[in-house]
């Protein structure tokens, strides 16, 4: 039996005095919320809330569901899952494989790399590959690996030095899937991008997600390894991880649409989350005329040249005579027979200024002229210096060989 005495009373009636009304200004307050709460909903006191339809889809607005003109339906996961899972199909691993030994030895080859590829039409039982260059440069044979890692021997239909284009042919049949061109030119920067490819070569129908970093960014190439920049791509810059073996893989929008093809980043251990993809806009052109020609058709001088900046500033007027106003140029070193050049009367250690009336600082900017803004058949007005005289010549551009 307990016992309680007088303290222990008074603190049991003092919590009796005060539990019973708490205890009715809860149920009250209960009450009060469940009769005003729908009507509370249907009107704008509450601000927009993100909620969950019976979908799984995260919808924004104030709650009166799917009919409502504030109405969205956003999930972003979902989308880039079904993009993924509709596009991989078309995203192939590309093998470089290149003959070993000497001539007693024809028969050993072996993968001398590998990439990726993008197939991107198919048509007469035939299936077309877009890769990069540098990824099929070399090769005696090359093998497409499909989704469902089937083998495929394809036919190098032409490869672009400047651009780092390669297009493929191989037999369509086993293609289950192609993916479409979209347009590069129109993504913005902050928008979400996909690669996808076949890192180390390894590992295809990897997938990295990002977005676009850059548009229009131009990284120098130094084709010749002699230290010297022969030309300036311009790309698209994304944060979607590119390893080596993702060149020649897709860079998707959200949509699934092809806006990029991988083709480089830069390996530097203080650099991370800094890639690069062809435009699509850029690269369409090409791989058309790879496809029907197997080569570019480019207009050519029939120069070789070399920026004015490689020369040791004492040589600009001891040996070509310029007169202090010229900032730049390109020099020419030889002279084809019988080209372009040689029939306007372009001669050695000219030092050409500007092209169709455009100041021309290096090779790339003389290069970037001719190949972007030039056809064969065009003339071409060159603004040169001989012996420190200014001079200009006409040409009929010739086809490049």
């Amino acid at each position: 039996m307990a016992y309680f005495g007088d303290d222990d009373y008074k603190g049991q009636h003092q919590k009796r005095n005060w539990l019973v009304p708490a205890l009715i200004g809860i149920i009250i307050g209960m009450v009060v919320v469940l009769v005003a709460l729908p009507n509370i909903l249907k009107s704008d006191i509450l601000p927009e809330t993100w909620t969950e339809n019976t979908s799984g889809n995260a919808t924004s607005g104030s709650g009166s569901g799917p009919n409502d003109s504030n109405y969205m339906s956003v999930n972003v996961s979902s989308q880039t899952i079904d993009v993924v899972e509709s596009v991989s199909p078309a995203v192939v691993g590309v093998i470089n494989i290149q003959r070993k030994g000497d001539f007693w030895q024809q028969g050993n080859q072996r993968e001398a790399g590998s990439g990726s590829g993008v197939i991107y039409k198919k048509t007469g039982g035939k299936a077309y590959v877009i890769t990069n260059h540098h990824v099929i440069k070399g090769a005696d044979t090359v093998e497409v690996i499909l989704s469902d890692d089937t083998r495929v021997e394809a036919e190098i239909l032409g490869s672009d030095l400047f651009s780092d284009l390669a297009v493929l042919r191989m037999d369509g049949g086993k293609v289950k899937e192609t993916m479409d061109m979209g347009n590069s030119t129109s993504v913005k920067v902050g928008e979400p991008a996909i690669a996808i490819g076949n890192p180390l070569g390894k590992f295809l129908g990897s997938v990295t997600q990002g977005v676009i970093s850059g548009k229009q960014r131009t990284i120098p190439q130094d084709f010749n390894q002699d230290g010297r920049a022969d030309w300036q791509a311009e790309v698209i810059q994304t944060d979607a991880a590119i390893n080596p073996g993702n060149s020649g893989g897709a860079l998707i929008n959200i949509d699934g649409q092809l806006i990029g093809i991988n083709s480089m980043k830069i390996n530097e251990e203080a650099v991370e989350g800094i890639g690069f993809a062809i435009p699509i806009d850029a690269a369409r052109p090409i791989v058309e005329q790879l496809e029907k020609n197997g080569q570019v058709k480019r207009p050519y001088m029939g120069v070789e040249i070399y920026s004015l900046d490689e020369v040791p500033k004492t040589e600009w007027n001891r040996t070509l005579n310029l007169p202090d106003n010229v900032g730049g140029g390109v020099y020419v070193w030889s002279v084809e027979s019988l080209s372009p050049a040689d029939r306007a009367g372009i001669e050695r250690l000219d030092v050409i200024t500007a092209i169709d009336g455009k100041k021309v600082m290096n090779m790339i900017d003389l290069r970037k002229i001719l190949y972007q803004k030039k056809k064969v058949g065009d003339s071409l007005n060159v603004t040169y210096y001989r012996n420190g005289e200014k001079q200009e010549a006409t040409m009929e551009l010739a086809r490049q060989r």
